[in-house]
């Protein structure tokens, strides 16, 4: 069985994706990219991952082409957009595409998220929205590459969130702190006009978080 190792780690954060509240049934997904392998093992289309097994992960090679699968499963429909992400960021090793509340909404604001808790700098200096295409469309995918640049995360308008990591640790734990900052930030927009961190102060924490390439 290929990607052993990261066929399990899928199962296990899939199911942190449902406890964590970062998404509800079967939606959104998560990959991983082995460079050695020249492979990815990313969550199958429709499963619950309550019931997801090792065998149910779908392996594939950077142009699409299923390498190792069961019959009767198919690799996520946002399966093009981790592959752009592979493709074009060298950084990136993992991937958490989730739908949690508080990102989603701001994401069908079609706001940027803004640095009002210094949390974001995991990310960068903020969180940019991606222009609306159909789910699972190359557009999408192309959308979500323009926008991300080099941060480690993009809102996907009237979709949800997208987190890059070093590996799925990473993501997922970017993912997660997203969605507090995206509650902070909703919030605050209830209460008035939130304060925002300036760059020099956000600079500083990217500092400390070590991605001051952001800008």
């Amino acid at each position: 069985m290929l990607l052993l190792k990261e066929r399990e780690l899928l199962v296990d954060y899939g199911k942190k994706l449902l406890t964590s509240g970062l998404t509800t049934g079967s939606g959104g997904n998560i990959s991983i990219f082995n460079r050695e392998e020249n492979l990815v093992a990313i969550t199958a289309s429709g499963l619950d991952y309550f019931e997801a097994r090792v065998q149910d992960v779908v392996i594939v090679d950077l142009e699409g082409n299923i390498v190792e699968a069961k019959e009767d499963r198919k690799a996520s429909s946002e399966t093009g957009m981790h592959l752009i992400f592979y493709k074009n960021r060298q950084d990136a090793n993992a991937i958490v595409h989730t739908h949690s509340k508080f990102a989603t909404a701001i994401a069908c604001m079609g706001w940027n998220l803004e640095p009002v808790h210094y949390m974001i700098g995991l990310a960068g200096y903020d969180v940019k929205c991606a222009k609306y295409a159909t789910y699972g469309s190359k557009d999408l995918a192309e959308n979500a590459l323009e926008a991300i640049g080099d941060r480690n995360a993009v809102l996907l308008a009237n979709h949800g969130l997208i987190t890059l990591g070093a590996d799925l640790g990473s993501a997922f734990s970017t993912a997660e702190h997203l969605e507090f900052v995206s509650e902070i930030y909703y919030l605050t927009k209830t209460l008035g006009e939130p304060n925002i961190l300036s760059q020099d102060q956000m600079d500083q924490v990217m500092k400390k978080f070590n991605t001051y390439k952001y800008k």
